[in-house]
């Protein structure tokens, strides 16, 4: 396997969004998110170094997204997640 492959990073990606929707929380959407631009980046011919720089993007990429997304669908300051419906009624 080679870290360099577009395939590679796009095929996280999905194995990420995957584990997004299995173990919800908005933790691996970031992950996904920073794969799959590696991988668009790969597939664009954009080269990124070695493999610790390429490492070093995807968790700059996923970072950056992850405070994103956390923004966008996070709790908001001083709100409370309430439930006034029961599954049950």
């Amino acid at each position: 396997m080679n870290w360099t492959d577009w395939w590679v990073w796009m095929a996280a990606g999905v194995a990420l969004a995957i584990l997004e929707v299995i173990l919800p929380g908005a933790i691996f959407l970031g992950f996904a998110v920073g794969a799959f631009m590696v991988g668009l980046l790969f597939l664009l011919g954009i080269p990124l170094g070695g493999v610790y720089t390429t490492f070093l993007v995807f968790a700059v990429i996923s970072a950056l997204a992850w405070f994103v997304l956390r923004r966008y669908l996070g709790v908001r300051k001083g709100q409370i997640k309430t439930f006034d419906k029961d599954i049950n009624d």
